[in-house]
């Protein structure tokens, strides 16, 4: 990972970066996005994924590719969306991790993986 440089960014850069934020500040897109770090899937798969319905989904898909944090595939009349770059996918996680920081408790992500198991288990 490359170190920071150091200055100060450009105004557009950080125009954009606010956008970006504010897009990642709602729970469905951050949900949606979670669901793409496994990769691609079409609208259906997603809704079903983070329980919301199908045209509410579609529609913070539409804002997450406006914004260009996702990108779409059509195959026959299914669209497939995805992760946009990995920049998306660090932004996603380490905003999870960092928020598992911030509360009670040994974070998800540290914890070792026989305690995950045998939480998922239960």
């Amino acid at each position: 990972m490359r170190a920071y440089q150091g200055g100060s960014p450009e105004a557009d850069a950080v125009d954009l970066a606010v956008e970006v934020f504010g897009m990642l500040a709602d729970a469905t897109r951050l949900r949606l996005l979670w669901a793409l770090l496994d990769g691609e899937a079409p609208v259906l798969q997603l809704a079903e994924q983070v329980g919301k319905p199908q045209a509410a989904v579609s529609q913070h898909l539409a804002k997450l590719r406006m914004a260009r944090l996702v990108t779409t595939r059509r195959q026959g009349s299914q669209v497939f969306y995805q992760l946009a770059n990995d920049h998306v996918r660090h932004l996603v996680v380490d905003g999870i991790h960092h928020a598992e920081h911030a509360g009670p408790g040994t974070p998800a992500h540290h914890a070792p993986a026989s305690a995950t198991e045998t939480q998922d288990a239960s």
